[in-house]
């Protein structure tokens, strides 16, 4: 007798040689980016020449956790081996260096009345399996003002 079956897990990133900074920094609790030693422009996602010099030297910095929130959409329904809470939201963050990624959004209603674009964000991480994928949520002054 076997016992009770749960669904897929959710889907865990593979890191490739080119991110693998970037993960061993979520495993450390960081957002780690990419910085162009020539310019100092900030770099997300991970490459190998500076988009805005075309330079090839770029170093791994720690970046603050700290975004806004530039655009969303909210996801009623769920991707393939998805096993959390619909509805959900699917954001683009702009960092406070300056990069926009796409992450989920997490401690807020997936509803538009709770979510404001420009909203003070800061990253969190959650387990995936052996990953700790980071997210945002909003920061703690934006949650302490709305109560």
């Amino acid at each position: 007798m076997s016992g009770p079956k749960s669904g897929p897990a959710k889907p865990v990133p593979v890191p490739v040689p080119a991110t693998v900074p970037f993960w061993e920094g979520t495993q450390a609790g960081e957002l780690r980016v990419q910085r162009c030693d020539g310019c100092g422009t900030h770099i997300f996602y991970p490459r190998t020449h500076c988009p805005s010099c075309g330079g090839g030297k770029l170093s791994w910095v720690r970046a603050s956790g700290r975004a806004t929130l530039h655009s969303y959409v909210i996801s009623h329904m769920a991707m393939p081996g998805w096993q959390g809470e619909t509805p959900y939201v699917i954001a683009v963050v702009q960092l406070e260096e300056g990069p926009r990624m796409m992450s989920s959004l997490v401690g807020v209603p997936a509803d538009p009345q709770h979510l404001q674009l420009d909203m003070p964000l800061e990253v969190v991480f959650e387990a995936r399996g052996e990953m700790m994928l980071p997210m945002f949520k909003p920061a703690a002054a934006q949650t302490e003002a709305a109560q």
